[in-house]
């Protein structure tokens, strides 16, 4: 092997190929077949990456594509593309002000211009919000002397889990009708507990009352899903959210950037940072949060954010309420249908008034297009406004064949 290994060289006409791959059908293509056992020798970058896309390209969930309304996961725009491809090529670690300089302070950067929407004054990236949501709680832990979570039945399972991790009690409270947390029946002494408050429930969309942040000792804001609301015309949705210690938002949603990105916020960055910090002789600077190693997202978001301004995303995302208030009213209009619940957050929770009609219609509905979720024993469609590509037309259309 030369002194100078081209496997590590820009390589033009590879990054072309790869490109020129991605426009390409592989819809009907022929999918590789992996070897059982690693190959003793290589085939080359250049073969493998023809032999991998008709898998990965061609298997895919094609999250952009005009019947994809089925999950919270949306498409991403191609600047964040060219964002990924550059942090893999320079692998910066978040860990070590040395080897990502310019990174962490687009990082900081990044945090800066969000916080404030929260009613927030600092905090980090995460890879997405179950770890955002184990580092406020651990915070709240630390620095509040917290023993409880108290959290609603809508709650994400990541609530749970970092109860279950941090070794505190777990409550989990009823909910009402619309799937927002039954405040009637709050605890009265709060004084060592966590109160977590959900803007966005995964299965429904809804909103807790945040008019009870901070009753507690520490109030946290899972706001995964609703958060980006706050640079919205809708931002009033989320009013009382800056009374919380802490919030956390997945920019992998509503933010549209690749997996894996999320940000936890403080409403004390100083105070709640201390508390989840650790030294280290080979660290020049504490290590915050959860994570050691990891890397540059912060630049994506910030790319997006620049090219499109707060505008840009607030646009996005009223279109796609816009999307899910359209199949909400042709729902509510059609005396075959029944809504869960008023939709809060662009998702639309329905199901067929005959239950006998629930399993015939979910396989006709377009793959991509409907999920499903389960209330109490019933079982319900849901469809997701994450994809402002959405031709909402053409799933009102399907939905009035698949029905008799």
């Amino acid at each position: 092997m030369s002194s100078k290994d081209q496997e590590f060289a820009v390589d033009s006409d590879g990054l072309h190929r790869a490109v020129e791959l991605m426009s390409r059908d592989f819809s009907r293509a022929k999918r590789l077949d992996l070897p059982t056992e690693l190959p003793l020798c290589g085939m080359g970058s250049t073969a493998a990456l023809n032999a991998l896309a008709p898998s990965i390209l061609g298997g895919a969930a094609r999250l952009g594509e005009a019947t994809s309304f089925a999950h919270m996961d949306p498409p991403t725009p191609w600047i964040t593309w060219a964002m990924t491809l550059w942090n893999a090529s320079l692998n910066q670690n978040l860990l070590h002000p040395a080897t990502s300089p310019v990174a962490r302070q687009m990082e900081e950067r990044v945090v800066t211009w969000l916080a404030p929407f929260f009613g927030m004054d600092g905090g980090h990236m995460t890879p997405g919000s179950t770890v955002a949501n184990l580092t406020a709680l651990w915070a709240a832990r630390e620095s509040a002397g917290v023993t409880e979570v108290v959290a609603s039945a809508g709650a994400h399972l990541s609530i749970a889990k970092a109860a279950h991790l941090l070794g505190l009690k777990y409550l989990s409270l009823p909910i009402d009708a619309n799937g927002s947390m039954d405040a009637a029946q709050l605890p009265t002494d709060l004084r060592k507990s966590a109160l977590v408050l959900t803007a966005g429930a995964t299965s429904t969309g809804a909103i807790d009352p945040l008019d009870l942040a901070g009753r507690a000792a520490w109030t946290h804001v899972d706001a995964a899903w609703a958060g980006p609301l706050r640079m919205s015309k809708y931002a009033h949705l989320l009013a009382g959210i800056e009374s919380a210690n802490s919030v956390a938002v997945s920019a992998h949603k509503w933010l549209f950037q690749p997996k894996e990105s999320a940000l936890v916020l403080f409403k004390d960055t100083e105070k709640a940072h201390a508390a989840v910090s650790f030294g280290g002789a080979y660290l020049a600077t504490p290590n915050v949060g959860v994570l050691g190693s990891h890397g540059a997202a912060a630049t994506a978001l910030l790319a997006t954010l620049l090219a499109w301004g707060r505008e840009g995303v607030a646009q996005r995302i009223e279109h796609c309420m816009d999307l899910a208030h359209r199949l909400r009213d042709f729902v509510a209009a059609d005396e075959r249908l029944e809504l869960y619940a008023e939709p809060q957050t662009g998702i639309v929770v329905w199901h067929p008034k005959d239950e006998n009609l629930f399993d015939q219609a979910l396989r006709q509905l377009p793959v991509g297009s409907t999920s499903t979720t389960s209330m109490a024993g019933v079982k319900w469609f849901r469809n997701v406004a994450a994809n402002p590509g959405a031709d909402i037309d053409l799933l009102i259309a399907t939905i009035r064949g698949v029905l008799p």
